[in-house]
């Protein structure tokens, strides 16, 4: 037993003697500071090691990343926790459970709210609602364009109208004037 301590204890002292960082930080403080910018990290007094990480602006006001994510059952929303133990106990008919009888009819009914679930869920919805909205908004300006459109052609066949009305009332091109002399037939001559 003591010449397995031995060499376990010389290969130790040979590590703490190697490495200088681990005999100077036997009397140093280590001040571990998380900014946001560089001019918030503090100055290292002596004595004093600063380790300052900077992160990004837009991670000021949340949770740490660290803590942002967790498995343990205490972190589970509670919306989660009645879905799970609204199936527990659940068979017979209308289960899609393998146990008690007509349990498989249940299952086309589970299918269907999950693919619903899937459906209301999905990042195509949100485009769904965006291409709504933009159609929405198309069609409340083609009411005001089709107004102007219709008081456009009104325009239009108003003047049409008006200018065959003046047509209509004018002198047809010699119309007014005195008619031509007839024509001399054989044995008439000319007058004057």
């Amino acid at each position: 037993m003591k010449h397995l301590l031995a060499p376990a204890a010389l290969s130790l002292l040979a590590a703490a003697g190697a490495s200088p960082a681990a005999a100077q930080s036997a009397g140093e403080k280590i001040n571990m500071v998380i900014a946001y910018d560089a001019s918030e990290c503090p100055k290292a007094q002596p004595g004093e090691v600063v380790v300052c990480e900077i992160l990004v602006e837009a991670d000021r006001y949340r949770i740490p990343s660290n803590l942002r994510y967790s498995d343990s059952p205490e972190n589970k929303a509670w919306a989660q926790q009645v879905e799970e133990i609204k199936y527990v106990g659940d068979f017979g008919a209308m289960s899609c459970s393998p146990a008690g009888a007509g349990g498989f009819t249940g299952c086309n009914q589970k299918f269907i709210e999950a693919a619903y679930k899937d459906k209301s869920e999905e990042d195509a919805v949100r485009f769904g609602l965006l291409i709504e909205q933009a159609r929405q908004d198309r069609l409340s300006t083609i009411d005001a364009e089709a107004a102007a459109e219709q008081e456009r052609v009104e325009m239009i066949e108003r003047e049409y109208m008006q200018r065959l009305e003046r047509e209509r009332d004018g002198t047809l091109p010699g119309e007014g004037q005195t008619p031509p002399p007839a024509p001399l037939t054989k044995g008439e001559k000319k007058p004057g």
